[in-house]
């Protein structure tokens, strides 16, 4: 997949300044390729899925911390190698650190204001029938979208629930409705 380096660089920029349909840019571009990265890693879809989120959450969160002289999709993967052995060495020495509170209000939050094309066509279904389309998602995916939509938590009150970080949430997200719309559009077109 050829990407444009100009437009890259300017997403890149935008997301710097906290703008959300870049970061669903950066997301959509580069989500196959750290995923793919995992997948051969891991051999196992639910790691890699969750090491390619923290991966994104991580990247947004440090956004700022990215140098244009160098490839963005290496610096994903670098950060996705990075947290591929942090997990295991603490599989290894069976300590699991929780995030801090400090750590979670030091958070770069991610704004997410502006209604996206995926808010609104899934804002626009029937009820029974968006229900029948998010039983269609990953247990975890139909999780968190359950929490934000139907029992309208805010981030901070899903991370808490679900004991993960608020950027990990906000990426789970992300990805969430972007799944949710391809399965809405997919029964559409049919």
């Amino acid at each position: 997949m050829e990407i444009d380096k100009k437009l890259l660089l300017s997403k890149i920029s935008a997301a710097k300044e906290g703008n959300q349909p870049a970061f669903n840019y950066l997301l959509d571009t580069f989500w196959d390729l750290v995923y793919g990265f995992q997948l051969k890693k891991t051999s196992n879809e639910y790691e890699a899925e969750d090491i390619t989120i923290k991966t994104f959450s991580k990247a947004f969160n440090r956004i700022d911390t990215f140098d244009d002289s160098y490839s963005f999709s290496t610096w994903l993967i670098a950060i996705s190698k990075n947290i591929h052995i942090d997990m295991l060495r603490k599989k290894k020495s069976s300590l699991y650190s929780q995030t801090t509170l400090e750590q979670n209000d030091k958070v770069n939050s991610i704004p997410d204001d502006t209604p996206s094309i995926e808010d609104k066509l899934i804002s626009e279904q029937n009820l029974a029938q968006l229900l029948r389309d998010i039983k269609k998602l990953k247990p975890h995916y139909q999780e968190v979208i359950q929490l934000r939509y139907f029992r309208e938590k805010s981030y901070k009150e899903i991370a808490e629930n679900l004991g993960e970080p608020m950027n990990n949430v906000k990426v789970k997200l992300l990805r969430a409705k972007k799944l949710l719309f391809k399965v809405i559009k997919e029964r559409k077109s049919h």
